[in-house]
């Protein structure tokens, strides 16, 4: 739906899917429990929706309406919940504030772990490994999930990276690498890492590897640095819905049939969703300008674009 809808122009602006990574957030999910805190990169409309958002309210963002997560002002990249921290347009930004989260409940003293989700593009980052330091110092509750996808932007990991094994990039923090393609296998990861964090033996790193099949944001086809074969290749031997459900009807908990009718009735509930969408409203001009203060000053307004436009934010 994100994707055609760019296409028709009614999502404007940089947009990056999750299609072939479905398995790594949904795994994630699984194996945590009710208040842990997470937070992601760009590539965030699937973490959201896992984590306390809805079609509804992430497609209304992307689309720049008023009902949007964020009012129309976060756009693709910045969506939240009460439990979701983005979202985070700067490649590698949210791993020290996903320490800090994690700071948060030892603080507090909550039963609870930190979920930092990065890519292999972002590994790189001297934030990153300033973070690992902090949180393995104070043995801080945060599992790091590098989800390598195998390219950042248009660069294969090995061209950037002089240790692809990004399960061992944290020195003193041990890692374990998981199937990102295989739901269960991120699961069980995601168990134990989080037995792991709240043991009092701190963060823990999860290799997730796994693959996009879109380009690193929709526009971008992403075929100038792989092969369409590849692509294809992917999509027909390691498809993450594709496996999960070969594994669900092997085990005799659902019927092919009984899956084609649920794909066939989320199709349905999403094009209802996109249709009372796109008819709702954008955001008032006045609320371009809340927000940036707690308390606005008296009289406060802004000047606009056109000679002698002044603009009173709401809150004023």
């Amino acid at each position: 739906a994100v994707v055609s809808t760019q296409s028709t122009g009614e999502i404007r602006g940089f947009c990056h899917t999750y299609n072939g990574e479905e398995a790594v957030i949904v795994g994630i999910e699984a194996g945590l429990s009710t208040g842990d805190l997470m937070i992601g990169s760009f590539r965030c409309h699937a973490l959201t929706l896992m984590h306390g958002g809805t079609v509804p309210s992430i497609l209304a963002e992307l689309a720049a309406k008023a009902t949007g997560l964020s009012g129309a002002k976060g756009g693709s990249c910045h969506l939240y919940t009460d439990t979701f921290f983005g979202g985070n347009g700067i490649v590698g930004a949210q791993v020290p504030l996903g320490v800090g989260l994690a700071l948060k409940l030892k603080y507090q003293e909550e039963r609870n772990i930190s979920v930092v989700l990065y890519g292999d593009g972002a590994s790189n980052q001297g934030q990153v490994f300033e973070a690992f330091n902090i949180a393995k110092l104070w043995n801080l509750p945060v599992l790091f999930v590098c989800e390598n996808n195998k390219y950042g932007m248009g660069t294969e990991a090995y061209r950037s990276s002089a240790n692809t094994d990004f399960y061992k990039r944290g020195d003193f923090i041990p890692g374990i690498w998981a199937d990102g393609m295989d739901i269960l296998s991120m699961r069980q990861a995601t168990e134990f890492a989080r037995e792991w964090c709240l043991s009092g033996r701190g963060p823990l790193i999860v290799e997730a590897q796994t693959y996009r099949y879109h380009g690193h944001s929709v526009t971008e086809l992403g075929t100038t640095y792989r092969s369409d074969e590849e692509v294809k290749r992917m999509m027909k031997k390691h498809d993450p819905i594709v496996h999960f459900l070969c594994q669900t009807v092997s085990a005799n908990l659902i019927t092919e049939a009984e899956a084609q009718e649920i794909e066939a009735e989320c199709d349905r509930e999403v094009e209802q969703i996109h249709e009372q969408v796109m008819k709702e409203p954008g955001p008032e001009l006045s609320e371009a300008y809340t927000h940036v203060y707690i308390n606005p000053p008296p009289n406060f307004k802004i000047r606009g674009c056109e000679p002698k436009q002044y603009i009173v934010p709401r809150d004023a």
